[in-house]
């Protein structure tokens, strides 16, 4: 079996090179989706300072099981993507965009990912962004993530009817990146389904349009 699936797989880009942007953003799409279809959000956005980067799963997929379930039984597919974060987080450092000029945000599967490697990775980042997603693995995880946030603005929305996405799991992550320094905007929208809405959109672009601290 492939320790690395998703490496090699293409990344999309939308903006200005890193060394002339106020901020990076690294945007993980949703199972079953793909990189042009998370650039959409980047387009949606419309934030022109920001270079954006969307890597492609193998397969369209990240992880083949929920993210509720045993963490060996997504293997080596949830290790892979964490690896593709840490190395395009790693890349926009290089350029000259450290971690605290860097946003990351995910829809769905995405999402997931997102909150996850963020929670396992914890120092400031310029955002955070999980739309309808949660921390990874079984009910009853322990969440003993070393490190602090530092204040990082973290957005995270979702349905309180998600098919796919507990609300109680939500909560939950909301909770543990309050525990670890994080500035969290919690949204919870009764009835919504599995989507990103309007309203999500408004909200992220004006925590992206800051300036960066």
């Amino acid at each position: 079996m492939n320790p690395h699936p998703h490496a090699n797989q293409p990344v999309l880009t939308l903006g200005p090179p890193p060394a002339e942007a106020r901020l990076g953003a690294i945007l993980i799409h949703g199972r079953g989706a793909s990189a042009e279809d998370i650039l959409g959000l980047a387009h949606e956005l419309a934030l022109p300072d920001v270079a954006s980067v969307a890597p492609q799963a193998a397969g369209h997929t990240w992880y083949p099981y929920s993210f509720l379930s045993r963490t060996e039984q997504n293997e080596p597919g949830l290790s892979s993507a964490l690896l593709v974060i840490e190395g395009l987080v790693q890349q926009f450092e290089q350029q000259g965009l450290p971690a605290e000029r860097v946003a990351l945000m995910g829809f769905s599967q995405g999402a997931c990912l997102t909150l996850e490697f963020a929670a396992r990775h914890a120092r400031r980042y310029a955002a955070i962004v999980g739309f309808s997603g949660g921390l990874i693995g079984l009910p009853g995880t322990p969440r003993n993530y070393p490190g602090s946030f530092d204040s990082t603005p973290v957005f995270i929305g979702c349905s309180d009817v998600d098919p796919h996405i507990p609300v109680e799991r939500v909560r939950e992550s909301a909770d543990v990146y309050r525990r670890m320094g994080a500035a969290v905007d919690e949204r919870i929208y009764p009835g919504m389904g599995h989507t990103i809405n309007q309203a999500e959109i408004d909200a992220v672009r004006n925590l992206l349009a800051k300036p960066s601290q």
